[in-house]
């Protein structure tokens, strides 16, 4: 599958513990959406022929439903101009429980929006608070059920846990309201502290204090079960889905598959055939700053900060560590595309976690069993440890270079 992405940067309040690249204000979208027809039609001109077809489109954030149903439909049409998408293909979008309207979900729908994903973190108010969302619980409830009324069959909601002082019977409510609004779709997420977060400068000055480990791993045991018995099935570390509604284009990641994306701070992963049968795999990122990115863009060119081409053993490391927190590492593909037989590279791995009940392997997968999705970065460690010392060679990691640091302290 191919996907496409849309970073749309602004917030009307910025979340203490979110460490995306967005601006608190709305001012300054009108530009940014003529910035992004600019790149859409350079980007697109590079392009080789085989990629301009997708399957996938994602407009994330950032809050993209701070945009205007007619600055969507400028967007989309010069999309449209470039690009194909299949006649099947899933069109997600971000929203704020606390930006959309009966009206504007329509308009999203006419626009061939066919998912939506909340981010409502939590239904109980003090946590909303402190999250500083800008929506409430009555409003994540009424957006829910506003999108069914639109037309939206396919519907995801973020949620938290592990927030401090969390009690588990909070998460447990939270999970019990999701279901109970029939949500085809739910991301889980235990509360990160990242460095560089306002949430991470309180944890530093004693203002608040990380939840136990113990809690952490307790409430995330209890969400599994929870979910797997009310018929979701648990297809990555945090995503649950019911009906066979996982999102494709964050799998389209998960499976290591290609992705071209718009917008500042935006990364994209695309292969090039410069002969017949060989390919050069990159990965590029566009800059964080959308001063930057503004005059990059105006001036003719694209917004990059870096880019990379991936030798195929590090495609192969990169492969097995996002599908084996995934739905697990396809056996034939992952055979076809690399030479690498996994039952025999990752033999061990897989006679002591099958043993302990942590992985399952069958014929066409290696994969987590519900426990060992909870211990997924151990076990991915050590499956990338097998396959360094299989294949001779260390992976190097994707590192941020200097400049993007850089980046990050500029204002727009």
């Amino acid at each position: 599958m191919l996907g496409l992405y849309l970073h749309i940067p602004f917030c009307e309040k910025k979340c203490i513990y979110c460490d995306f690249y967005s601006l608190e204000t709305t001012t300054l979208i009108e530009d940014f959406v003529e910035t992004l027809l600019v790149e859409i039609d350079i980007r697109a001109a590079l392009l080789p022929q085989s990629k301009l077809h997708f399957d996938t489109l994602f407009l994330g954030g950032g809050t993209p439903s701070l945009l205007s149903a007619q600055q969507l439909e400028r967007i989309i049409t010069r999309l449209q101009k470039h690009f194909t998408f299949s006649s099947d293909a899933e069109w997600t979008m971000e929203c704020n429980p606390g930006t959309v309207t009966r009206e504007s979900l329509r308009q999203y729908k006419a626009l061939g929006i066919n998912r939506l994903s909340f981010g409502v973190q939590s239904f109980f108010e003090e946590d909303l608070q402190f999250l500083s969302r800008i929506h409430s619980k009555d409003e994540a409830v009424n957006a829910i059920q506003m999108s069914r009324d639109a037309g939206f069959e396919n519907v995801n909601l973020d949620l938290m846990f592990a927030l401090p002082n969390q009690s588990l019977a909070h998460w447990q409510k939270n999970l019990e309201t999701a279901v109970s609004l029939e949500t085809d779709h739910i991301s889980a997420y235990s509360l990160i502290f990242e460095p560089g977060t306002p949430l991470n400068a309180m944890l530093q000055r004693g203002e608040v204090r990380a939840q136990d480990e113990e809690r952490d791993v307790e409430m995330y045991a209890w969400g599994i079960d929870f979910l797997a018995a009310r018929g979701y099935e648990q297809y990555e570390v945090s995503n649950f889905a019911k009906n066979g509604k996982m999102c494709r284009h964050n799998s389209i990641y998960w499976q290591g598959d290609e992705y071209v994306s718009f917008g500042p701070s935006a990364h994209g992963y695309i292969s090039s055939e410069f002969s017949p049968g060989e390919q050069d795999y990159m990965r590029y990122w566009n800059v964080r700053s959308l001063q930057r990115y503004t005059a990059m863009v105006r001036s003719g060119v694209l917004p990059l900060t870096n880019s990379e081409l991936l030798s195929e053993k590090e495609r192969m490391f990169e492969r097995a560590f996002l599908e084996l927190r995934a739905r697990g590492i396809r056996k034939h593909e992952f055979k076809q595309d690399f030479g690498i037989d996994v039952d025999i590279a990752l033999q061990a791995l897989i006679a002591e976690f099958t043993k302990d009940g942590l992985l399952r392997d069958t014929r066409e997968r290696l994969m987590l069993s519900p426990r060992g999705y909870a211990v997924c970065d151990a076990i991915t460690l050590e499956a990338i440890t097998l396959l360094e010392r299989y294949c001779g060679i260390a992976w190097k990691q994707l590192s941020v270079d200097d400049e993007t640091i850089l980046e990050e302290q500029e204002l727009v």
